[in-house]
């Protein structure tokens, strides 16, 4: 299958080695054209792909059969838009990344879009990415013109298991997005790993209590008991690791807070539901992202 990936960071160059692997005639899509990339990519089990892949082809762009977009949320409409003239209008664009709300910047697009949400644990250093956990990757269709293209999750699935079609893949978009409510913005407030919130009980129980309200309003069935169950089960699995959010703030990088909380605090002033817990959280991550952007234009005067 021809396919284009936009956007190359640990898990873009993860999905970039396993179809290749599968013997995909594949490429890779950066905001800095350039000709190929070197893609170094260490497994779990030791084994280890180490090649360069194709990037930036206008050609292999125009006549792609799927183009899978592995971004930060905010990252998204930016890098897709310009794009979207040369992308073929049949050819279905899969959008894997944290947080919901791309969907509606891309709302005019008559392309088949599909969403995924992917439990896989990988981190880069140095240009080498470490895929430390194994996961699921959750796709299903956005639009009407995406639902014929369930076999995709098959042709995936062959590259890197497991994945799995959902009818209703915002369900499933949901559920990964209560995940991000607790654990990305407490780990930020706390500065702590994943398993330390178990910790933060009291604060944990406000934030699903709000999500649901939305939820029910949005039509969504919740279950509070269930959700709770769920999200101590991540907190547990992945108690040594530290939040994509964190991870974020301590490199000074822009956060998805907007896409997670932010989003979540949209859809319920939409249906006219108070969400204090998750209003705090919200402002203390743009506070904090604010007074890096603060000192960076700092640092930036000062070498002037």
């Amino acid at each position: 299958m021809k396919i284009t990936l936009i956007g190359c960071g640990a898990i873009g160059k993860l999905w970039l080695a396993s179809l290749a692997i599968q013997g995909h005639d594949i490429q890779g899509w950066l905001r800095v054209a350039q000709s190929d990339l070197f893609v170094d990519v260490n497994e779990p089990d030791g084994r280890s792909f180490r090649e360069l892949i194709p990037c930036n082809n206008i050609n292999h762009l125009q006549t792609s059969e799927l183009i899978i977009v592995c971004l930060k949320a905010w990252q998204v409409s930016d890098a897709l838009l310009p794009l979207i003239n040369t992308i073929p209008e049949n050819t279905p664009i899969l959008l894997l990344h944290n947080g919901m709300g791309t969907i509606e910047e891309l709302a005019p697009l008559r392309h088949p879009i599909l969403a995924g949400v992917t439990t896989h644990a990988a981190w880069q250093e140095n240009n080498q990415v470490f895929h430390v956990a194994n996961g699921i990757t959750h796709i299903g269709a956005i639009n009407s013109q995406a639902q014929a293209y369930y076999p995709i999750a098959d042709i995936l699935h062959e590259a890197l298991p497991d994945v799995a079609w959902h009818n209703n893949i915002l369900t499933t978009c949901w559920r990964k997005l209560i995940v991000n409510c607790v654990i990305n913005p407490l780990t930020v407030e706390h500065n702590c790993k994943n398993g330390e919130l178990i910790q933060h009980s009291t604060q944990i129980s406000r934030i699903i209590d709000e999500i649901c309200h939305v939820m029910a309003a949005e039509g969504l069935h919740t279950d509070k008991a269930e959700l709770t169950e769920y999200i101590y089960g991540i907190i547990n699995n992945t108690a040594d690791n530290y939040s994509s959010m964190l991870q974020d703030m301590r490199n000074n990088r822009r956060t998805e807070i907007d896409y997670i909380t932010g989003f979540l605090i949209k859809q319920a002033r939409a249906h006219g539901i108070s969400t204090p817990e998750n209003d705090r959280l919200y402002h203390l991550v743009k506070n904090r992202e604010q007074q890096y952007d603060d000192f960076r234009s700092s640092l930036h005067r000062s070498w002037e």
